[in-house]
């Protein structure tokens, strides 16, 4: 097909416009001193610098595509008026900048960064507090959430909002995050093809990490620390969770992480530390547990009721006061080449397995389990009576529960 040369021309002349294009600079002494002022005034794909300085401005609307980049972390500052920047154009970029005062709310979830339906869009080296939500992705995809540090002051959960949240957006990278001080650290719903990779999100009101309807996610190398009640993961299909630390989440109602109705799952290399329950596993199926950590927990393990086809190896359960809690007689998952600390049996043949079989459920636990009082004997001569009793001779707890491959050493 042949073009006409005027055509051509043109082409060439708007290219080379493009390439030569200046950055529309916004700044206190400049022709365009506001934020809002410079979108409306941008055509597509240009680049907002936006110099250090203060902006007290609410409900910027980014409706093309734009990269608006911070100069020295400018203070955009939404005087409690509601949302700060709101994103319904696909290809944004926001970069650098420090939002403060978002605006609370009864009935809207107002944020300090919305993105709604729209791709390709990037959001990195935000800081942000004093919010209502942080960073919301609405019906997004193919995105990214990078670099970002978020720190509420979340005291109630009523009027308070999440640090990170996804509803109903796939494809999206949420990394190198910190979130602190929010209801939810990062809340996921109805979110596909999702990467969780190397966050840190501690002292969260409720949950570092919680996510419902959300299938074939990936989260790998975060730090789940000190939260309310840890981390809840539901309802889901097809995750993986690698590498992560689950860490000091502490309660009544507390769990490093909480299972509920997860299938075909695979959770490996994971630290469960110093909580209260490592995790917390209800009606959660065909799930391959290896390579884990369970270390100076209540509980690692509290099994209850339907669960089935799990297998449990290579595990390391490391001075927890229950390694394994049923609620059951019935037992259909497989321990296999767990290493126990509680361990004592013997090696004659050294080849590394116990020659003895492991049963990690005491008889106390099943106790506990009945009445929570009765923790106040925990450690106790008798408990260890009992303990022992139950062991030779199974009657309340799982006959066929047990590691017929019981590892002398720690899986490193």
């Amino acid at each position: 097909m042949q073009y006409p040369k005027l055509f051509i021309f043109v082409l060439v002349l708007f290219t080379t416009a493009q390439l030569w294009a200046k950055p529309i600079v916004v700044c206190e002494s400049c022709v365009v001193k506001s934020i809002s002022e410079a979108v409306a005034l941008a055509i597509d794909f240009d680049t907002l610098l936006v110099k250090k300085g203060t902006y007290k401005e609410y409900n910027i609307l980014i409706d093309k595509p734009l990269t608006l980049i911070g100069e020295n972390y400018p203070i955009i500052d939404g005087e409690d008026q509601g949302e700060i920047i709101r994103i319904v154009s696909d290809n944004v970029t926001v970069d650098g900048f420090f939002i403060v005062n978002v605006g609370t709310s009864y009935t809207t979830d107002y944020a300090a960064i919305r993105v709604v339906k729209s791709k390709n869009f990037l959001i990195q080296n935000i800081v942000l507090e004093k919010l209502f939500f942080g960073i919301y992705l609405e019906k997004s995809s193919h995105g990214k959430v990078y670099h970002n540090k978020i720190i509420g002051d979340a005291i109630d959960e009523y009027n308070s909002g999440n640090g990170i949240q996804l509803w109903y957006s796939h494809h999206v990278e949420v990394s190198q995050n910190i979130v602190q001080g929010a209801r939810d650290g990062i809340y996921l719903e109805f979110s596909d093809n999702i990467t969780i990779h190397n966050n840190k999100s501690t002292d969260n009101l409720r949950y570092g990490l919680h996510f419902m309807f959300s299938d074939d996610d990936m989260y790998t190398d975060n730090i789940f620390e000190n939260n309310g009640a840890g981390v809840a993961v539901m309802f889901s299909k097809r995750i993986k969770m690698k590498g992560n630390t689950f860490r000091k989440n502490w309660g009544p109602a507390a769990f490093g992480m909480l299972l509920k109705e997860i299938n075909d799952a695979e959770i490996s290399g994971n630290t469960f530390e110093e909580n209260t329950i490592g995790i917390h596993i209800e009606g959660s199926n065909r799930i391959e547990y290896k390579e884990n950590n369970f270390v100076k927990n209540g509980w690692g393990i509290k099994v209850l009721g339907a669960c089935y086809a799990n297998t449990f190896s290579a595990n390391n359960f490391l001075y927890n006061s229950f390694d394994i809690s049923y609620n059951s007689k019935l037992n259909d998952n497989v321990f296999d080449g767990n290493y126990w600390s509680a361990y004592t049996g013997y090696d004659l043949d050294r080849n590394g397995i116990g020659d003895v079989p492991y049963r990690p459920v005491k008889l106390f636990s099943y106790i506990v389990n009945q009445t929570p009082e009765a923790i106040v004997l925990l450690r106790s001569l008798f408990m260890d009576i009992i303990d022992f009793s139950e062991k030779v001779s199974p009657v309340f707890t799982p006959d066929n529960l047990l590691d017929t491959n019981p590892l002398m050493t720690k899986v490193q």
